[in-house]
């Protein structure tokens, strides 16, 4: 790992961009589950039963993108330091969620959540530039801050698609997009980089990819353990957001708002769990 700069920690401006930028990752997940069904009813014309086998699809496509590119993301950031890819993903993302937001046809839905994907690959960069600007016992407490992110971005997002949803399955898209492009013009003015170009390194495939990662993982049989037990977390929690939209509707005839409501109060649980019971257990 390139050597991190000494500091004493994070400027509140600077804070405030990386949690927003990890909270925009997070919503972007759930801002879509409300109105996805409606989205793709309009847009391909068939029944809920064949929506539901597109979205399926287009979960594992904005998954397997990120599995693919979180690595090179991150090691573009070690070659050319955080600000810039950082600032990028933003952009990228708003502009593929305004693509969304028009979309006509299939193609152009599955190309948007690809790229979004990858644009959302940012969390590995979000996590360095911690690292890089923070030292001593505060990291854990920024490294918290950003769970705390991703917990709160699982409850706003699903609440912005199911109200905005409600009046048409495109408006969540872009909001999405207006957060995206914010975040990005409110980074490139008060985001210093962390990196300093001495400590930066140089980028290699080997690398860059998640194979290369896995197998690094071999030095380190303890984690190769702790990886498994977050695979399988993982795709438990993955299974209900991306199927309940598609059976709710179905079963009970619920709206978007319901949608967005129902999850929001799965993320509100979520939170709780996280910030409360899990510290009473330990």
């Amino acid at each position: 790992m390139p050597e991190a700069i000494s500091t004493t920690g994070m400027s509140r401006a600077a804070l405030a961009f990386i949690f927003a930028t990890a909270l925009i990752n997070s919503i972007g997940f759930g801002v879509m589950l409300p109105v996805l069904p409606d989205l793709i009813m309009e847009i391909s014309g068939e029944p809920l039963s064949a929506a539901a086998r597109y979205g399926g699809w287009l979960a594992v496509s904005y998954a397997a993108m990120q599995f693919l590119f979180s690595p090179t993301i991150g090691n573009l950031s070690d070659r050319f330091g955080r600000r810039p890819v950082l600032l990028l993903s933003l952009f990228v993302m708003g502009i593929n969620y305004l693509a969304m937001g028009f979309a006509t046809n299939l193609a152009t839905l599955f190309a948007g959540r690809i790229i979004s994907g990858m644009g959302a690959s940012t969390n590995s960069t979000v996590n360095a530039y911690i690292a890089d600007t923070v030292v001593g016992d505060r990291r854990a407490e920024y490294f918290g801050y950003m769970g705390a992110a991703f917990g709160l971005g699982f409850i706003v997002g699903p609440l912005i698609g199911g109200l905005l949803g409600d009046i048409d399955p495109r408006w969540p898209l872009f909001a999405a997009a207006i957060l995206s492009f914010v975040n990005m013009v409110f980074g490139f003015f008060i985001l210093p980089e962390s990196l300093a170009p001495e400590h930066r390194r140089e980028f290699r495939w080997e690398r860059a990819n998640p194979i290369g990662t896995l197998l690094a993982l071999r030095k380190y049989p303890v984690v190769i353990g702790i990886v498994l037990v977050i695979f399988l977390y993982n795709f438990a929690l993955s299974a209900m957001p991306n199927v309940w939209s598609f059976f709710v509707i179905e079963r009970f005839e619920w709206t978007p708002r319901e949608v967005g409501y129902s999850l929001g109060y799965t993320g509100v649980l979520m939170v709780i769990v996280q910030t409360v019971v899990i510290r009473l257990i330990l």
